[in-house]
């Protein structure tokens, strides 16, 4: 047997011997020189193989020895052991080698946070315990690696994923700050279903139309993480996009406390620049009731109403008084000393399910509803 045969064969040995939990054999193998980081043809070495299977003393043994936690398994491919470990949710080892883990593999160019991995193999409490210890929900963009840019946009777009675990992993990156980005927004609007919007908005709390004025400090509100001011742009103009879905999304938006004025707010993007995008055509008066009036720039359209504005400007003028997040998600409305059917209509609860559709014709906004539907259908823009 040649020095090479040996070598393979003793670095199998130590694998095998950390697979299979057996620490007296890994300990004889290593007290004769074996090798701690030696790999086996997979490219993992005994650390890979214990933190897998879930051997804590084998772990243990190793870490005494020597074993380095930040060796990956190959060039091609940086997984450590604690991405074994999350993998597999072996969660008191993947709290072991947290410590010891340089945290470039959070965020590190070239690197794979072991987030993605917890995720992908549905590790509910892998991924907990990694935000926990303060690995960033947002990580590293790992498109060429995995193709996706971030944890949240693997659990939003990938379909292999269980319903009930992506629910669960959505919840935990949100609470955990995760950035909600044009790709997030898209798979959440572009869509008949409303279910992953209205888990987004049940963790994020939409701002008012000052927030494109200036960037305000995203704290927390009502128990809620407030939209940064990039996210908040990219929401609209991404609902912008999908003005074919907006029966579905537009009453989520408005109940969640989004103001209408936001639709059609020039800064959104950079779309402003475009009268004809803006104008808005065959619309009934109680959406009319909605849009500003015509700016000195003429990029909105001055439009009479039938019906007096002061009813929908008293709306507003409580809505800002009371702040949209609570107004929307709390009973604080059926506390004013107004009749009931007032606290209906400054929480938006008079949109009905629209039988119009939203489309773009020639760079046009246009609602188009059947000619039996009646006024109070339409109280969406």
């Amino acid at each position: 047997m040649d020095f090479t045969e040996c070598y393979e064969d003793t670095v199998s040995s130590a694998a095998a011997a950390a697979r299979s939990g057996c620490r007296r054999q890994l300990r004889r193998l290593i007290d004769r020189g074996c090798s701690v980081d030696g790999r086996d043809n997979r490219g993992w070495n005994p650390l890979h193989e214990a933190a897998a299977e879930g051997h804590q003393d084998c772990v243990d043994l190793l870490l005494e020895r020597g074993a380095d936690p930040n060796m990956a398994c190959s060039d091609d491919w940086p997984q450590l052991p604690i991405h074994a470990a999350a993998q597999f949710g072996r969660i008191r080892i993947l709290r072991r080698l947290i410590e010891v883990t340089d945290r470039r593999c959070d965020g590190g160019e070239g690197m794979v946070s072991p987030l993605y991995v917890a995720i992908s193999s549905e590790q509910s409490s892998s991924a907990e315990l990694l935000l926990k210890e303060g690995y960033s929900a947002d990580a590293q963009d790992c498109r060429l690696a995995l193709g996706f840019p971030s944890p949240l946009s693997l659990v939003t777009h990938d379909r292999n994923l269980n319903v009930s675990v992506c629910r669960d992993s959505v919840k935990l990156l949100l609470a955990a700050g995760a950035a909600l980005k044009a790709e997030e927004w898209t798979y959440a609007l572009a869509t008949d279903k409303t279910d992953l919007l209205e888990l987004i908005l049940d963790y994020r709390w939409i701002r008012g139309p000052e927030a494109f004025h200036k960037d305000i400090p995203a704290g927390r509100h009502g128990g809620k993480t407030v939209l940064k001011l990039q996210e908040l742009r990219e929401l609209v103009c991404v609902a912008l996009s999908q003005v074919n879905f907006a029966s579905c999304w537009l009453p989520v938006l408005l109940n969640k406390g989004l103001d209408p004025y936001l639709l059609l707010h020039p800064h959104i993007g950079n779309l402003g620049t475009s009268r004809s995008f803006w104008y808005p055509v065959k619309m009934p008066t109680s959406v009319r009731m909605l849009l500003p009036e015509h700016s000195a720039d003429g990029s909105f359209l001055h439009i009479s109403a039938s019906v007096p504005s002061l009813f929908h400007l008293c709306r507003l003028k409580v809505r800002d008084a009371l702040g949209p997040d609570q107004l929307m998600t709390t009973d604080a409305v059926q506390q004013l000393p107004v009749p009931s059917p007032l606290h209906v209509f400054l929480q938006f609860r008079d949109i009905q399910k629209p039988s119009y559709t939203l489309c773009l014709v020639y760079g046009i906004l246009t609602v188009r509803t059947p000619p039996s539907a009646s006024l109070s259908v339409s109280h969406l823009i």
